[in-house]
């Protein structure tokens, strides 16, 4: 899902602590997110909604095993 990937590719720039904003109007990926953050090692922070957008939160862990 291009949410996923464009998230990787920005986890990938950033430095370890720093906390990323993903913003979506699709209902999957309050799915798809905490799933790759569990497979990746980054810590999923949690949501809010905003009208119809979703606004969930990620920050990126040292200990991550990948960020593909």
């Amino acid at each position: 899902p291009v949410p996923i990937i464009k998230t990787a590719e920005r986890i990938r720039k950033m430095e370890a602590g720093r906390t990323l904003a993903v913003l979506s109007d699709d209902r999957v990926i309050l799915i798809d997110l905490p799933a790759w953050c569990r497979s990746t090692g980054h810590e999923y922070l949690g949501y809010r909604q905003e009208n119809a957008e979703y606004r969930l939160f990620v920050r990126k862990t040292r200990a991550s095993a990948r960020t593909r």
